[in-house]
Parts: structure tokens; sequence; C-alpha cells
């Protein structure tokens, strides 16, 4: 209640004092009610008024301060204070005052009648009773009030024109806030015991949330030194951008062209240039070389990226080089790897690497280490892989103990939590192997009733062993409730391993016309939409039509990949011409040719060889030598060897300017010069006395650039290759990891 009297003296003051005006709009900014009124008057009539505040009726006569007031008989006074104890004036209260609101209507101010001259009970009299000459304290404000007539109670609501406004005075108490931090605004309440409850909630809030200023670190402080020790990290996505991105995509494209070895020379060479290739490059070229069956390759890579030139390896490196340890039958090795990851590596072995582990231990008949290493996964703390379990099983059924498969589904069925049905596909292809057709169906229906979501990789997978063992009704229906399901974004059902599988099928089954329908079917159902073909699903069936002689329908389809809005590659040029070539139909192939030289596309250094050689041995040089001096000019260079072919059947049929051309055109491609081609270039401009163009054109450099002559087609050693695509000379790395440097010097 000391709050509501100093409220009250401050009002009973003068209107011009400031301390009246700061304690009244503190008050009035926090929207309490003021309290009832203090009277001496029983007989005060509280309805007759509908204002709180009434002025004095007399307006000339001056209001004297020991002015007593009338309180009503249904409101006794209820603030009395002994004297010697004066209120204190503490804003805001440390306890906010219980209020009590008695009449529904504001009572009215003021005396009973202007001449009232009854006095106020002394108790009331020594705290309403302003000292002459009193210094009065508000918050921070400490301010001498002097003796002054006091105004009609209606001017305080009047707007102050001095520099102390409510307004100020609320934001310099907002300023002031715990732990330094900017309280939210103040609202209004409809009880102080809201006010109340709404500044505990924020003290509270406080000693829960630190303010933001406590969490962020000082600019100004300096920036800890970084831990020499600590292991370095591979690169991550974000270092996949500008000059090593575009490095990315040019071996990519070389890589999808058939060029493995343009691909790992490009990436290699990149080490020692200012773009360094990243991690995902590294890997991108070791994964082709998996693929491709190199393996050895593939561990010189891994040794000469990540060993040798101190590039940092992610997990996806060192998968590759499990996996291509296990595919090579040394099983060891690649526990080695695994082993080096767990001692080494800032990282933890993936769920795939335990994948290639036991699918190498199992196929080396070496299943209960592939049990230990299940266990050890899941002690680590991974997630029970299907695939890992799949393995597992398939040995088990190998070796004819089907009741100890039963137990590791069992306990695949407690752990996984998505589970993808390939194990299903495994059961049910060894008991089609074992004769028990009901068995397999029943566990394919089994599959079916549990009404999995499954992905295309796992129906992918039941269409294979259904096919496999002439369950042609079931696989139909399973392709066709695919299709329905196929609704992208949200839903993939399909991909294009799942219509070349159904195309093969057809082709296999000699139903090529029906190949073509299954090719382009669709969903039935309202929801399905139709699969986005790609290049892979175009090239598989083109291929299979013309190894059975329909042309004619290849043709119609590679024409329509345009309009579905697929981009042909490599492979799709690469089937017509080698038919065209096959079938003596050699404009066609050079159309074929002249099309995927005018792209971006990247040809296979082997293939365009070929090519090369089949127009001269054909008598097309003409040819021949426009579609490679074309290819000069653009950033897809052709090999030295296909140069060798067209400069040397140039000067073979007397063509000795176009052949002089070309040799200009290696030089300024930086092109080495084989030395087949070096010598029959001497001979043929010697005996024409043109020597000495030659001379002039090569000299020396032709010497110090050549290389042998890599073998005539097919899978060439990389090192070779890698020695043939530039004239640049090889790094001392790049022999340490057994990329032999065969240029002479």
């Amino acid at each position: 209640m000391s709050l509501y009297h100093s409220i009250l003296r401050s009002v009973r003051r003068s209107s011009s004092s400031t301390t009246t005006l700061r304690s009244f709009s503190y008050y009035s900014a926090q929207q309490i009610p003021p309290p009832p009124p203090l009277s001496s008057d029983s007989n005060t009539d509280h309805t007759t008024s509908s204002n709180y505040y009434t002025p004095n009726p007399n307006p000339t006569t001056t209001t004297n301060h020991n002015q007593s007031y009338q309180y009503s008989p249904q409101q006794p006074p209820s603030y009395q204070y002994p004297p010697q104890q004066p209120p204190s004036y503490q804003y805001p209260p440390q306890q906010p005052p219980s209020y009590q609101y008695a009449p529904q209507q504001p009572p009215s101010y003021g005396p009973s009648s202007p001449t009232a001259t009854t006095t106020a009970p002394p108790p009331f009299r020594n705290v309403l009773e302003p000292n002459p000459n009193s210094t009065t304290t508000t918050g921070n404000v400490s301010e001498t009030t002097p003796n002054s007539t006091t105004k009609p109670f209606k001017n305080v609501f009047e707007r102050s024109t001095s520099s102390t406004t409510p307004s100020s005075i609320l934001s310099n108490y907002n300023s002031s806030s715990v732990n330094g931090t900017q309280p939210p605004p103040r609202y209004g309440f409809s009880s102080a015991e809201e006010a109340a409850a709404e500044r505990r909630r924020l003290k509270r809030r406080l000693r829960i949330e630190p303010p933001p200023h406590a969490l962020r670190r000082d600019p100004a402080a300096p920036r800890p030194r970084p831990d020499p020790n600590a292991p370095r990290l591979p690169d991550s996505t974000s270092a996949l951008v500008g000059n090593r991105l575009n490095l990315h995509n040019r071996v990519q494209s070389l890589i999808r062209s058939g060029d493995l070895d343009g691909g790992a020379a490009l990436a290699r060479q990149a080490v020692f240039s200012n773009t360094k290739p990243t991690v995902f490059t590294c890997n991108a070229v070791m994964a082709s070389m998996y693929r491709g069956g190199r393996y050895e390759d593939a561990v010189n890579l891994f040794r000469y990226f990540f060993i040798q030139c101190y590039i940092i390896p992610n997990v996806v490196s060192y998968n590759v080089l499990i996996n291509t340890h296990c595919d090579a039958k040394r099983v060891d090795a690649a526990l080695d790897v695994y082993n080096q990851i767990l001692s080494h590596a800032p990282f933890s072995p993936s769920p795939v690497t335990y994948r290639h582990l036991t699918k190498g231990l199992v196929e080396s008949d070496r299943i209960t280490e592939a049990v230990d290493l299940l266990r050890e996964m899941l002690i680590k703390g991974h997630g029970a892989d299907s695939l890992v379990y799949n393995n597992l099983i398939s040995g088990f059924l190998e070796l004819g103990n089907l009741e100890r498969a039963l137990e590791f589904l069992d306990e695949l069925r407690e752990r996984c939590l998505v589970y993808d049905g390939v194990v299903h596909a495994t059961f049910m292809d060894w008991y089609f192997k074992q004769g028990r057709e009901k068995e397999a169906m029943e566990s394919y229906q089994n599959l079916l009733d549990r009404q999995f979501k499954m992905t295309p990789v796992t129906c992918n997978v039941l269409l294979e062993v259904l096919l496999k063992h002439g369950k042609s009704s079931e696989a139909e229906t399973l392709f066709q409730s695919m299709l329905d399901s196929h609704a992208p974004p949200n839903t993939l059902s399909v991909n294009s391993d799942t219509f070349n599988i159904m195309v093969n099928e057809c082709f296999k089954l000699g139903k090529i016309s029906e190949a073509v329908t299954v090719f382009k079917r669709v969903g039935t159902k309202e929801k399905s939409k139709p699969y986005q073909m790609d290049a892979a699903c175009f090239n598989n069936i083109m291929g299979k039509l013309c190894e059975n002689g329909m042309v004619s329908d290849a043709e119609e389809l590679f024409a329509e990949m345009p309009k579905k809005q697929v981009c042909p590659d490599f492979t799709s040029y690469k089937i017509f011409i080698e038919h065209y070539l096959k079938k003596e139909r050699v404009d066609d192939a050079v159309q074929f040719f002249n099309k995927m030289s005018e792209t971006s596309i990247r040809p296979g250094k082997g293939f365009c060889d070929k090519v090369f050689d089949e127009l001269v041995k054909r008598g097309r040089i003409e040819e021949a030598s426009d579609i490679i001096g074309r290819m000069g000019e653009k950033d897809v260079k052709p090999d030295p060897l296909s140069y060798e072919y067209v400069v040397m059947g140039l000067n073979n049929v007397g063509r000795l300017d176009r052949a002089r051309d070309l040799l200009d055109q290696m030089v300024k491609n930086k092109i080495a010069v084989t030395p087949n081609l070096r010598a029959n270039v001497f001979d043929v401009f010697g005996k024409e006395g043109r020597i000495h163009e030659i001379e002039r054109l090569l000299g020396r450099q032709c010497e110090k650039t050549s290389v042998p002559s890599p073998a005539p087609h097919g899978s060439t050693p990389m090192s070779r290759q890698y020695g043939a695509s530039s004239s640049a000379p090889l790094q001392k790395p790049g022999q340490e990891m057994g990329f032999q440097n065969t240029q002479s010097n």
C-alpha cells in the first residue's frame, strides 16, 4: 500500500511539479487502477459523479492542503499507518501489494462542500501533508518540491511541457534490466497480479535463457589457434565449386565416354596445378577403374592420391578400395583397410563398409568371421542393415544351413526398422533352386501381404528372380503395380534398370515388337505418372534393336530422344556408328560421327582410333581428315594414334599439304608425335625434297615429345595411354605409383 500513498501524495501536490508528473506517469504506465478515494465525510455519495476526478466547484477559491475529505459509510478507511513509519518509495515495488476494488462506480473526489473545513485524522494528515521544503526522491531523480498552491486534479492529465515526460520515464525504466539485457516491451495489464506475474516470468526467462551477448563470441577477442595435432578432415561438398567443379565435370565426361585413362590422366596432372582435384573427383576415377575390372589401377590410384599426394580420403574412398580388394579375392587386404579406418580415420565405417566386407568373407568361405563382423557392427552402434544380413543369410543357404539362415531372418525382423525385402528374394531364389516352388511363392506372397513400401532396387531383385525361374505372369503383375504406384517426386517405384530388365526379357523370348510396347508402357491409375526415361534406357533398347536387325525402329527411338528431353550420350552414337561400319554403311557412319563431333560429347580415344582406321582403309581419307581437323579446333582433342592413321593415309595418297596442316595442328595443341608417324613423315617429305618444312615445323621438338605407338585397339595399360595423352613429362610421383614414363628422352 506504500506505493498507492506515494502516488496519492504526489497527486495532491502542485501539478507543475515534475515529481508529481513522474510519480503518476509511472503508475499510469503500468496501467494499474488508482486506489479508492480518501474522504472523511461519511455522507459523500459515490454514485453522484461518473468521473473519478471532479474539480473544485469554486475555481476561484484556492484549495487548502489541510482541507479534509469525507469517507463514505460504505467504504471505511483501510489505510492506516503509524506516524513513526513513513512509507518507502521504491520503483518498481519489490513485492506488488494486493489491491482491492470495492466500488463498482468510481467515487467522486473532492470535498463534500466548497466550504468544508473538517480536519482529517492525524494519521492521514501526517502522511498526506506535503512538506514545504522537503526533498522527494523518485527513482534516480532527487528534486526539491516548493510549497505551492495545487490546481484542480484534472490538470494532472494534461500534457506536460517539461523535458521529463511519462514516455521518457517509462523508457528509462524499461532500459534498466536484469544482466544488461533489454526486456520486451511492456503492455497494459488488466490487474496488478497479472503485471506481477509477467515480471516474474521475465526474470525466470532470463535465468533460463542467457542473453544473446553471453552466447556471442567477442569479435575483438583473438581467435584460438588451430590445434596442429588435430586430424585433417576430407573435403566437403562446399569445396566442389569453381575451377574444381569444372575439373570434376571434365573428368566425369571422359569417364562417361569410356576414356578411363584420359580421365585418370587429367585428375593426376591436376594434382600439380593450381586447381587440385577434390576427393570426389579422385573417388570417381577410382570407381570407374573398379567398374572396368581394372583392380590394380584402382589400388594404385588410391595410393597415388591419398598417400603420395596427401589428399584426405573420405569413407567412400575406403569403401571403393575395400570393394576392389574383395572382388580381387584379397579379403585380408580389405580387412587391413578396415582396421586402418578404425585406428587412423577421423570417421567411423559406414554400413556400406560392412556390406563389402561381409560379402567378401562369405565368398571366401569365411562365414564365421563375417558373423563376428556383424556383431562388431551392432556393438559399435550401427543399425541393422538388411544387406549385411542378406550376405550372411545367402552364405548359410549356400551351405545348406536353412535353420541358421532363418535365425538371422528373425533377428533382422526384430532389429531392422526399415526392411526392403531383399532377403525374401534370396530365400525365393534358394527355394527355386531346391525345387521347392511352393515355399518360394509362399515367401513372395508373405512379402506382398506385409505391404512394404519397397524401393525400385528391391522390386528389381524380385523381378529378376521371378523371370529367372519362369514366373512371367507374377513378374508382369509386379511390373504393372510398380508403374501404377510411380508418382514422382513423392513416390519413386521404377528406374532405368526396371525397364531394362523387362525389355531384355522380351528380347530373350523373341518378342521384339512387344519389347517396344513394354518400353513405352505407363501406369493406369489416376495418380500415377510416366517414368522420365534417361539415355541408359534408350541405349539398351536401341542396341538390342540393332543386334536384331531392326535399325529403322532404333533410329525412330533415337529421333524421339530430344522430344523426350533426353540428350544422346557417347554410347548412343557409338551404337549406330559401329553398326553402320559393320554393315558397310560408311556414309551413315560418317554422318553420325559428324553429329557427335559437333556436340560437346567427348568420344573415347580408342573408339576414335577405330573409326579413323576404318575410314582410311575404306578410302574415305577426305572425310577422315575433315573430321579430325574439326575435332582439333574444339575442346575434344583427337588421340595421337588417330592423327597417325589420318596423316599416314594422306601421305600414302600424296596429300602432303593436308598432312602438313594436321602436323601443324598437333604442334599447336601440344599433342605428342608417335615414332611411326615421325619416321613416315620424314621419309615421305624427304623423298619429295620438303624435309626442311618438317624440320622447321617439328625439329628437335618432334624427338622430345615423341612417344611409342600404343596398341592398336582394346584395353591399353593406363601407363602407356597416360604417356600418350600429353607432351608434358610425367611427374615423379606418377613413376612411384607404377605409371611408368614411356617417353623417350
